[in-house]
């Protein structure tokens, strides 16, 4: 067995090197767009050497297996807290930073270094030119060092720091170019949409240090005792399963499931780069990670946990493939796709295998990556034209494009052998056997409408009649030669689950069993049938066609799949008729109520100063009148209060003796 723990010590690199980059150009090199570019994509280059280089010591032997039994921590004590009753215990609380290596995060470090590299060196394409050229390079290695912080987080505060970190790029990304006005609404509404469910996780965080006193993945993971599960919270919920929820809140906002995906589409505002990397390989994966990680914590919560998961992921899978159709902006056809996939994942979770969820976003980042920069030469070489119906005839004029898309298109499909097929498979058949008929059938036809609206973009976009104001070009070699390489693993990126399921051989639960399986074509069957039903179907209905079938056909659904089912329209009217009236009777409460008895009691005491300041003259006369009054005053009061008492004695009155 070969043992390469060497590299596991200095995974700490693959983070700290794009940081250090941010640094650089951010205070030195601003000034020098080119310097500021290579600076940042050397960086990121290092970091995916060091990420196949840990991915080597993690797979070579057999040593996976074993890190899912027993992960490689590297941590050093951050903070410590002590004589505290934490949890069950009163021991000190640590705070630790350090790196977690095994398996789920070798995967996750090879899929983000290898696209944030892609996106990069394709950058110096897309951005030539741009004024904020340097800044751009330094927000990716910022975003870039996020995530895979995040990635190597060793406990629940180090990944909500990084987790923080992301949004905070995403907003920055989103909002690049901050001239144009829906540039900054999007960046607004991305940064403030995914705040609600960081406040969730941010409660989930705080019930396991309630209980547990730690917040360090493996150990809460030894913790989950059986009678760890049965704790009892208020009204007879069990404590895991509400803590669960809380967590899961997180996800919901960073991923974009109903009904915090209203964001995600908006966010296509930022350059087409930012959008292949969010969708591919950093904000909205990041959900998926964090449900993937704690895993631990929704096996232990009630059957309910779960079964919300994988409802409101299928919910959110068919909800946005159907907005999708409608779409014709060719980014925002590709941002309701990821929000679909992303339903697929957190689906896949839901049903209880974290194989197949991140089996699926591994394939699906290279096919992802792989059109958002497709889409990206497209709109470079049609002078940002992002209509398909005013584009056509791209393939004759760029072929390395097309061709590429051509096969991401074919990978999402589900078509074989490419990626998207063998990790679809996978989803369908762990729905199915873990009895989810309902699910595994809303599956199956959301892979049909992904086959339908995704070939509707290619035919419409690449094989429709060709306009004539359009002159259309193939993109420098810097753009098209990371499309060949997302080609190349949207190919062969699903044969890691073959034979036998290989890719479940690591990326499993952790003190979870491997049990080999085949293929099931009981499932692989309907799923390949489907899949190309669609595609056929979608061929007939739109090429050739200069308007949209579908919409003269149906006006009325189609109007609203491309109103996105009015929820925007919803949340603005909640917000106008309901949050504002709410916001109007507190702020008139806090003025008048709350304003005025702080201001009444200031005028009270304002008033009782001015008062006795009067009789604080300086002058000495005054204070001897004054003294010699008081004299009287207690003279005749005490005077007057002794008769009164004589009065009142009995034996005054000659009433006893």
């Amino acid at each position: 067995m070969i043992r390469m723990e060497a590299s596991f010590q200095w995974a700490w690199l693959i983070p700290a090197l794009p940081l250090l980059s941010f640094l650089i150009i951010g205070f030195i090199t601003k000034k020098w767009p080119k310097l500021s570019s290579t600076i940042s994509i050397a960086a990121i280059l290092t970091s995916f050497v060091l990420a196949v280089w840990v991915d080597f010591g993690v797979f070579a032997s057999g040593v996976g297996a074993e890190l899912v039994e027993k992960p490689y921590q590297h941590v050093v004590n951050w903070l410590t807290f002590s004589g505290v009753p934490w949890g069950l215990s009163a021991a000190p609380l640590n705070i630790e930073f350090g790196t977690l290596i095994d398996p789920l995060s070798a995967m996750m470090l090879f899929v983000v270094t290898l696209v944030a590299s892609l996106v990069q060196i394709y950058s110096v394409g897309y951005m030539h030119g741009d004024k904020g050229y340097s800044r751009y390079f330094a927000y990716q290695s910022l975003f870039a060092m996020s995530m895979l912080g995040l990635v190597l987080s060793t406990n629940l505060l180090q990944l909500f720091i990084f987790w923080e970190l992301v949004g905070l790029c995403s907003y920055l990304l989103i909002g690049f170019w901050f001239f144009k006005p829906s540039a900054r609404e999007a960046a607004k509404k991305a940064f403030m949409t995914t705040r609600v469910g960081d406040f969730g996780l941010l409660l989930g965080i705080l019930f396991l240090l309630n209980k547990f006193g730690t917040l360090n993945f493996v150990q809460l993971f030894h913790m989950m005792t059986p009678e760890v599960k049965a704790m009892v919270a208020v009204g007879g919920v069990s404590y895991l399963t509400l803590t669960a929820f809380l967590v899961f809140i997180g996800p919901i906002g960073k991923s974009g499931q109903f009904p915090l995906h209203v964001w995600l589409p908006d966010a296509m505002e930022g350059p087409t780069p930012v959008s292949a990397l969010i969708h591919a390989a950093t904000m909205v994966v990041a959900g998926v990670y964090l449900i993937a990680r704690i895993y631990f914590l929704f096996q232990g919560a009630s059957p309910a946990a779960l079964e919300f998961v994988a409802s409101l992921g299928g919910f959110t899978a068919i909800f946005a493939a159907s907005i999708a159709i409608a779409q014709n902006d060719i980014k925002r056809i590709l941002a309701y796709s990821t929000l679909s996939q992303l339903g697929y994942m957190v689906m896949a979770l839901g049903v209880g295998s974290l194989t197949a969820g991140m089996f699926h976003l591994m394939t699906h980042a290279f096919f992802k990556a792989l059109m958002f920069l497709g889409a990206g030469s497209v709109i470079h070489a049609l002078h940002e034209k992002q209509d398909i119906w005013e584009m056509g005839g791209l393939w004759k004029k760029m072929r390395i494009t097309g061709t590429t898309f051509a096969i991401g298109v074919l990978a999402i499909a589900g078509v074989p052998p490419l990626a998207g097929f063998f990790s679809k498979d996978e989803i369908l058949s762990a729905a199915l056997h873990n009895g989810h008929p309902v699910l595994f059938g809303i599956g199956l036809f959301t892979a049909m409408l992904t086959a339908f609206y995704m070939t509707r973009l290619f035919v419409i976009a690449f094989m429709g009649p060709e306009k004539a104001e359009n002159h259309p070009h193939e993109s420098p070699w810097v753009m098209t030669l990371p499309l060949v390489i997302l080609a190349f693993f949207s190919i062969v990126g699903g044969w890691a689950g073959i034979p036998e399921h290989g890719f479940a051989y690591f990326v499993r639960p952790w003190g979870s069993e491997f049990e080999p399986e085949a293929m099931n074509w009981l499932v692989a069957g309907p799923s390949i049938i489907v899949g190309l039903a669609g595609i056929i179907l979608s061929y007939i209905v739109y090429y050739g066609k200069a308007s949209d079938p579908v919409e003269a056909a149906f006006p009325r659904v189609y109007k609203v799949l491309k109103n996105k089912y009015y929820v925007d329209e919803f949340y603005l009217w909640i917000i106008k008729h309901i949050v504002d009236g709410i916001g109007k009777v507190l702020y008139w409460f806090d003025i008048y109520i709350v304003d005025g008895i702080v201001d009444g009691l200031a005028w009270i005491a304002r008033s009782l100063g001015s008062l006795f300041r009067r009789a604080q003259t300086g002058q000495l006369q005054v204070y001897a009148i004054i003294f010699f009054v008081a004299l009287i005053v207690l003279f005749l009061a005490v005077t007057y209060g002794e008769g009164q008492l004589h009065a009142l004695n009995p034996l005054a009155l000659g009433g006893g003796k």
